[in-house]
């Protein structure tokens, strides 16, 4: 029978999600401009990470362990190593990025932005 296992509380307004190993969980809407890292085994908060304002889209690039989000309200992506659970880099995109999508078969995110336009971050 299908039920919930475990409910997590994050914090702000968890709207996307993404993962491999570790779940990664936006706080799209609240307060802290953070992403929460989920210890898939043991469903608890296992990390905090300070991102970009108002993150939104999230992806795992699971063969180089990057974390990709779009932070809606300064243009931006975060990169994130998996790994450490630390940002590499902020690497401004466009106009409120939203929607985020890895191929993890040549190592490249792409990014939607309002306008348009649709980001291509290298070198991550």
């Amino acid at each position: 029978m299908c039920r919930v296992a475990a409910t997590i509380p994050v914090g702000g307004v968890p709207l996307w999600i993404a993962g491999n190993d570790r779940i990664y969980v936006p706080d799209s809407e609240g307060p802290g401009n953070t992403v929460s890292v989920i210890g898939a085994r043991t469903n608890r908060v296992i990390a905090t990470i300070p991102v970009g304002s108002a993150p939104a889209g999230i992806a795992v690039d699971w063969k180089t362990n990057r974390i990709y989000v779009a932070n809606r309200g300064d243009g931006t992506v975060s990169v994130i190593n998996g790994q450490t659970n630390a940002v590499v880099a902020t690497i401004p995109v466009g106009l409120r990025p939203g929607g985020v999508a890895v191929n993890w078969k040549i190592n490249r995110a792409y990014v939607a932005n309002a306008g348009g336009t649709v980001s291509v971050p290298a070198g991550c």
